[in-house]
């Protein structure tokens, strides 16, 4: 039995009808190919009809620090990041950010939306932090991105688990370049931040496979 938003969304958004087959995630690890029999806004019930393996979250976890961006580009970052695997987010207020105030609820549904999208098995949690300095202080191997590093994010293979530091459009300012946080380049091009912060996942992700 689907109840709750995801049946609403179902029955309006996907208009849903009894017969009809879909596929939900069974947070054991398994994709269920499931035949509806009853739709309603309130209540979809259905019948298994098959079942595979399904186990689509990375062996690394890779959070991502993201500094407060315009909305459009901070939400971009938030659904693709979710999409392709990242394990939490973090948005902080840096030297140089555009973005203003604290929409926790409104993240945390956008990377809802993305995670069953994606087909993913656990909702990446977004926090807030006030600073990139109460944001690096957090977390137990913080990588700041920034393209002048003499050290390629893909050399950076160990830990497993680590945050990648993205800045603002503005980039870094030196305080903050000197908090003496690892740093690594994605190379020679530059980049806007949510690009940033997908190409750096893709690429951590790269070099832990599994």
């Amino acid at each position: 039995m689907i109840g709750g938003a995801d049946a609403r969304h179902l029955a309006r958004s996907l208009r849903a009808r009894p017969g009809e087959e879909i596929e939900v995630i069974d947070p054991d690890g398994f994709m269920l190919t499931v035949r509806l029999d009853s739709v309603s806004p309130s209540r979809v019930e259905g019948v298994v009809v098959a079942e595979r393996p399904h186990q689509p979250e990375p062996v690394a976890r890779i959070t991502i620090a993201i500094a407060n961006l315009p909305a459009p580009a901070l939400e971009l970052a938030l659904s693709r990041c979710t999409e392709a695997g990242a394990h939490a987010f973090v948005v902080f207020h840096a030297d140089r950010s555009i973005g203003r105030g604290e929409k926790l609820a409104r993240w945390n549904t956008i990377c809802r939306e993305a995670t069953m999208l994606a087909g993913r098995l656990r909702v990446p949690e977004v926090l807030a932090a006030s600073s990139a300095d109460a944001a690096i202080g957090a977390q137990d191997f913080p990588v700041l991105l920034t393209r002048e590093s003499p050290q390629r994010l893909a050399d950076l293979t160990k830990p497993r688990d680590l945050a990648l530091f993205v800045g603002p459009e503005g980039g870094w300012t030196e305080r903050e370049l000197e908090l003496g946080v690892i740093t690594a380049s994605l190379g020679p091009r530059n980049m806007r931040a949510e690009t940033a912060a997908l190409v750096g996942l893709a690429v951590a992700l790269a070099a832990r496979p599994g």
